[in-house]
């Protein structure tokens, strides 16, 4: 692993790390916020899964998180939205290859090369930084931006209560089988065996199983991408399958940075009452 960069902030660490990653045959890039308390002992870790065209880098920089995550005691992983560099499959379009990785393990060529980003978010980056960082592994939550919150969701609610304490989502996308942002890229990686998609559906799986556990998801009124994102279908799915939590539409906020940054203290604190109990 090799150290890119490292900065005080708010009395921790801000870092970011880089190192060749074995599920995706690539260099992989994140960011790690480690607390002041995580110099004497393993604190929580909430992982935030970005967007669309980001990289680790836009909510490490645009959201805000690390005064309230040192404020709670609580680290946060930004890890990058796919494998890049030569060689590795992409797409003319911004949501589709190098950016737009869905979070899915592909099957079909040229992207299942590469694109492993589900083992990559949930078995080998946790596995490093465990090794590499004082986080305690067993206290764990897990939130997300957009394409990010959509992987919040499905990987959330996929591993469930036994991996993740909490999970929340800003602007995801909730329905990824009959969108604009879902069906063509969920055809390309997966195939045409729709119920393969069928886990990477955030109203799918929240209406077939649910999370045992606090579920906080926050989309602003004004979401200039309201029509791809479907809300609608998750906010209906959560109060079908009656899942705890809370689906909130803020007036007035569209889909940016300045909408995350304005309500990610809620979410970390969300958070925090669920890691620490």
């Amino acid at each position: 692993m090799e150290t890119k960069s490292e900065n005080a902030s708010f009395g921790g660490v801000q870092g970011v790390y880089a190192h060749a990653s074995e599920a995706t045959g690539t260099d992989m890039t994140f960011g790690l916020f480690l607390p002041e308390e995580a110099r004497f002992g393993p604190v929580p870790i909430l992982w935030y899964l970005s967007g669309l065209t980001c990289t680790h880098e836009n909510a490490m920089t645009k959201a805000g998180a690390q005064q309230f995550a040192a404020e709670y005691g609580i680290a946060i992983c930004f890890p990058d939205t796919s494998p890049r560099g030569e060689g590795v499959a992409d797409d003319d379009s911004f949501d589709m290859g190098q950016g737009a990785s869905y979070y899915v393990n592909s099957t079909q060529d040229p992207w299942a090369k590469h694109f492993r980003m589900w083992d990559y978010v949930t078995e080998e980056l946790p596995r490093l930084i465990g090794q590499e960082f004082a986080v305690d592994l067993d206290r764990q939550a897990i939130t997300g931006h957009s394409m990010g919150g959509h992987g919040a969701l499905t990987i959330g609610m996929g591993l469930g209560s036994e991996r993740f304490a909490s999970i929340s989502a800003f602007s995801p996308m909730c329905r990824t089988m009959d969108s604009d942002w879902g069906t063509r890229q969920l055809g390309l990686y997966l195939g045409d065996d729709r119920e393969a998609w069928r886990k990477h559906d955030a109203s799918e799986v929240m209406r077939e199983r649910g999370f045992d556990g606090p579920v906080l998801v926050d989309t602003g009124t004004a979401d200039q991408f309201w029509d791809k994102l479907k809300p609608g279908a998750l906010a209906g799915a959560m109060a079908d399958a009656r899942q705890q939590g809370s689906f909130r539409l803020q007036p007035g906020y569209d889909h940016s940075y300045f909408f995350v940054s304005t309500f990610i203290e809620d979410h970390i604190r969300f958070h925090a009452e669920a890691l620490y109990g």
